[in-house]
């Protein structure tokens, strides 16, 4: 009788874990478009992608658009940013942010593209590597967007953004539309702020012959842990669910030394294939009126390897 009570007991504990895993499976290939996944901007990587409650530069057009609104009205910004990616692929962004005389708000335009070297074709009957059919093929992802926010009170600020997503594959190619949307708030204590932001939000993306849904919503928050003349500690954690996984946590920290030296250290919670992340940034002047910032990051993809982000940004 004991024995029976224990496996009924056990049976109690593993079959809502059970459950959870065949849901989670359920939903592994729905999602399209991964290349949107891709976190943008070395810093935020190096934070462990933990951003969307940061939001406060030029790649806020990726994580957050309502952060793009606190950028210095006078100034404009360009952040570009290269990522080498494992299996020998290449990621890339540009975004620029700016502003329009007598209009409130902040305007920004961003592309950024997934490739890859061209491939040899190969087939059943000629698949040396080398030579193949004779004919090569390659596969590339890209998204353009414009987006506009601004600033409704002196702690409240909302952003949208509108994508066109471009797929390729050889011969076969897709487009789509999508819609971010994104707010930001200050809360007013310790520089603590509330992001939350929806990613791709539009009609389902349809490749070759089967449909996948594309959005990603994110929440998160950020905050001084410390904060002196010379010196500030700023942390930040997010929560994200994306439509064909579990739900996944980030969290980082960036250290900032007299506003010119910055060391940062993440953590991806509950991701398949990211987890540790650190990086530097360093702060320089380039000219009378502009300022650059130059940051590095490294992400651990357990089995893939590492993924190395560099990033450049510009104000002026």
């Amino acid at each position: 009788m004991r024995k029976t009570i224990a496996a009924l007991g056990l049976a109690g504990i593993l079959v809502p874990g059970w459950a959870g895993a065949a849901n989670i499976f359920e939903k592994v290939g729905t999602f399209d478009g991964q290349f949107l996944k891709i976190a943008v901007g070395a810093r935020a990587a190096a934070m462990g992608g933990a951003f969307v409650g940061v939001a406060d530069d030029a790649t806020a057009l990726f994580w957050n658009p309502a952060g793009i609104a606190r950028i210095d009205p006078d100034k404009s910004e360009i952040s570009l940013n290269h990522s080498n990616w494992p299996a020998e692929l290449s990621f890339d962004q540009v975004g620029y942010v700016f502003h329009v005389r007598h209009i409130p708000g902040a305007f920004g335009v961003h592309a950024r593209a997934l490739s890859m070297q061209p491939m040899v074709e190969t087939t059943a009957y000629q698949p040396d590597p080398n030579i193949g059919t004779g004919r090569t093929f390659d596969a590339g992802m890209m998204t353009a967007g414009v987006s506009y926010a601004r600033s409704f009170t002196d702690k409240f600020s909302a952003g949208v953004t509108g994508n066109l997503v471009s797929e390729g594959l050889a011969e076969f190619t897709q487009q789509t539309f999508a819609f971010d949307v994104g707010t930001l708030y200050d809360v007013g204590t310790l520089g603590m702020k509330i992001g939350m932001a929806i990613s791709k939000i539009g009609s389902q993306i349809k490749f070759i012959d089967r449909s996948a849904r594309i959005p990603i919503f994110r929440v998160g928050t950020s905050m001084n842990l410390l904060q002196t003349a010379d010196q500030r500690l700023l942390g930040s954690f997010e929560f994200s669910h994306p439509p064909d996984n579990a739900e996944r946590m980030n969290v980082g920290a960036e250290y900032a030394f007299k506003k010119y030296v910055f060391l940062r250290g993440g953590y991806n919670i509950n991701y398949d294939a990211e987890g540790i992340a650190g990086g530097v940034g360093f702060h320089f002047p380039v000219a009378v009126a502009g300022q650059a910032n130059l940051d590095y990051a490294f992400t651990d993809m357990k089995d893939l390897g590492g993924a190395h982000r560099f990033s450049l940004r510009f104000e002026f």
